[in-house]
């Protein structure tokens, strides 16, 4: 289900304004309110996370890895989203803040410029457009299973194998609004509020099989060796999406061309390879596999 990479305008001056949580005059315009200033002159951009979402991102307690300080926490942030947020952050020359808020929050703080963007894991939805702008995809991930290796649903070869199972999925997300229905007969129970929710339900034998995205499941090998991770190809066997709804994309607020051209051109330095790479070490680094 991949997209073949798409390559964006070269990389915008690193003055490019940046849109402020922290500006409060009314004589700006939404996309060209100026940025907060670091204490060394540099330009402070602020990207939301949830900070419990690995491999993408997770919470520590030190900066070991290179890990990032939670704003107003005494904690660091990690994971997939942090090191692509210090690449843009390194490429643009400004200084990272994190932002930690749950999943249902980054978008409205997205909209009351409570933060510049959001690097989350986020799919690229028809839905979530209406409301944000997104940069072009920052991963192309795919959709798997998780089961337990001793469970009936192990062996599973398409979604028409998982018919009657029992199962979840982190909520407001495809995997859950849109993959579980396309299981037959399937007992859908309420969406869990994070990813280590849903693999703990899973774990707890509270379902059959969870869905979600490749790196969150192989991630989920690695804390959880009972868990099984099924892929069923991409074609009629495999959930039915867009690829815009898989690729994953980084988020802010609508009309913010200044930002979204900015990041698009540190994106298109990269390749699939550099992508793929940059989440083996995110896989490997969380906090469950050391």
């Amino acid at each position: 289900m991949k997209k073949s990479m798409r390559k964006a305008a070269a990389l915008m001056m690193a003055g490019l304004m940046v849109v402020s949580v922290t500006a409060c005059g009314g004589g700006q315009s939404e996309n060209q309110t100026q940025a907060a200033d670091a204490g060394d002159g540099k330009k402070v951009l602020r990207v939301a996370m949830e900070c419990a979402y690995a491999p993408y991102n997770w919470t520590q307690p030190d900066d070991s890895n290179g890990a990032v300080p939670i704003a107003d926490s005494n904690e660091y942030a990690y994971g997939y989203d942090v090191m692509m947020a210090k690449k843009i952050c390194e490429e643009l020359d400004y200084d990272l803040e994190i932002v930690r808020l749950d999943w249902d929050s980054l978008i409205p703080a997205l909209k009351s410029d409570q933060v510049d963007c959001v690097i989350a894991g986020q799919s690229i939805t028809s839905e979530r457009m209406k409301e944000v702008d997104f940069s072009e995809p920052y991963y192309y991930a795919t959709i798997v299973t998780l089961a337990k290796k001793d469970s009936p649903y192990a062996s599973a070869k398409s979604v028409a194998d998982l018919a009657g199972a029992t199962c979840t999925s982190q909520q407001s997300t495809i995997w859950y609004d849109i993959c579980l229905p396309q299981i037959e007969n399937a007992n859908i129970l309420s969406a869990t509020a994070s990813a280590p929710d849903m693999l703990m339900s899973l774990n707890a034998g509270k379902c059959d099989i969870v869905v979600t995205d490749q790196p969150t499941g192989k991630g989920a090998l690695v804390a959880y060796p009972d868990f099984v991770l099924m892929e069923f190809g991409g074609g009629e066997d495999d959930f039915q999406v867009t690829d815009e709804e898989i690729n994953i994309g980084i988020s802010m607020k609508k009309g913010n061309t200044e930002l979204k051209e900015a990041i698009d051109g540190v994106l298109a330095t990269m390749t699939a390879d550099d992508y793929s790479a940059m989440m083996d070490e995110a896989i490997q680094a969380q906090p469950l596999a050391n």
